[in-house]
């Protein structure tokens, strides 16, 4: 899987462009939101993504893998406790969302670090 970031200035007008041009070309979006200009998205194909975006003339995706990790969600602090991990041993976060399957979509500087981390 692969975490689809694009640069976004009007949420509503360009999340509903790049919805229709990846809906379009058979992305599903497996989860993801929008925050500080950039949508990230979670993504089966990212090259598939970033093809569609550019023939659009949607500029500046990118597409990185991503680690996803099962989230106990009914453990309170979960969220809490998987970060302080995270950064006691130095991962870079650069974004951290949900997929639909009720797990956290972490992009990190190391994700096989990250994985050992969060075993």
């Amino acid at each position: 899987m692969n975490d689809l970031s694009i640069p976004v200035r009007d949420v509503a007008v360009d999340i509903a462009r790049i919805g229709a041009v990846l809906g379009a070309a058979g992305v599903g979006l497996e989860g993801g939101g929008v925050w500080a200009g950039q949508a990230h998205y979670l993504v089966v194909d990212g090259d598939a993504a970033i093809t569609a975006l550019d023939t659009a003339g949607i500029r500046g995706a990118r597409a990185v893998p991503a680690l996803l990790v099962p989230l106990q969600a009914d453990v309170s602090g979960e969220l809490g406790r998987m970060m302080t991990v995270l950064a006691d041993a130095g991962i870079v976060v650069t974004a951290q969302y949900s997929d639909h399957e009720n797990r956290k979509v972490f992009v990190v500087d190391d994700r096989e670090r990250a994985r050992e981390a969060l075993r």
